[in-house]
């Protein structure tokens, strides 16, 4: 289904043939935002990749969104939970295993997992699979710089012991989960 395909005051495309964006995204009298992929931040490391999509100040605080992409088996996040957001996960190619609560399931592509507020979760591509998820927090929280700091993390420049001081502004509690811990021990030989 389908509407008009012009935006009221405007031409409806730009000169690309695409829709033109809104100049600040959340702003403007359609409240729209579009992050094309070219445009859309990327954080990389040896087994995952994360595309920072949309942050709350984007969206007004509706939603933060990004998309992380993960090889075979490669862990996502560790246990936490939120006190004030749901997180959704959608798995747009390959399969994931996600805690929810005390208990692991894997998600297939197409599958989608909501994660209420004080919910303990984690993810990971399954064992022997790749995972292509699109992330979505809401209400949104600036989690832009969550990911940067990782990244900060991975290369050395910052502890992991120093996000213990930041959980309570990105509204990630770290926890451990004996479920998890169990379903992702590598197998010993």
């Amino acid at each position: 289904m389908s509407g008009p395909s012009t935006r009221p005051g405007g031409s409806g495309a730009a000169a690309n043939g695409h829709d033109a964006p809104p100049t600040e995204p959340g702003t403007g009298p359609n409240q729209v935002v579009v992050i094309r992929a070219a445009d859309a931040e990327t954080l990389a490391g040896p087994t995952i990749k994360i595309r920072l999509l949309a942050d709350s100040s984007a969206t007004g605080g509706a939603l933060s969104t990004q998309r992380v992409t993960m090889a075979e088996g490669a862990d996502g996040a560790t246990p936490h939970l939120h006190r004030m957001s749901s997180e959704l996960f959608y798995v747009l190619s390959g399969s994931a295993d996600v805690l929810t609560g005390d208990r692991v399931i894997t998600a297939y592509e197409g599958d989608l997992v909501v994660v209420r507020p004080e919910t303990p979760h984690a993810f990971a591509a399954t064992p022997g699979h790749s995972a292509d998820l699109l992330i979505v927090i809401t209400p949104g929280v600036e989690r832009f710089e969550y990911f940067r700091h990782l990244g900060r993390i991975a290369t050395g420049e910052a502890t992991a012991e120093s996000l213990l001081d930041l959980q309570d502004h990105y509204d990630t509690q770290f926890l451990v989960s004996p479920p998890w811990r169990a379903a992702r021990a590598k197998p010993t030989s």
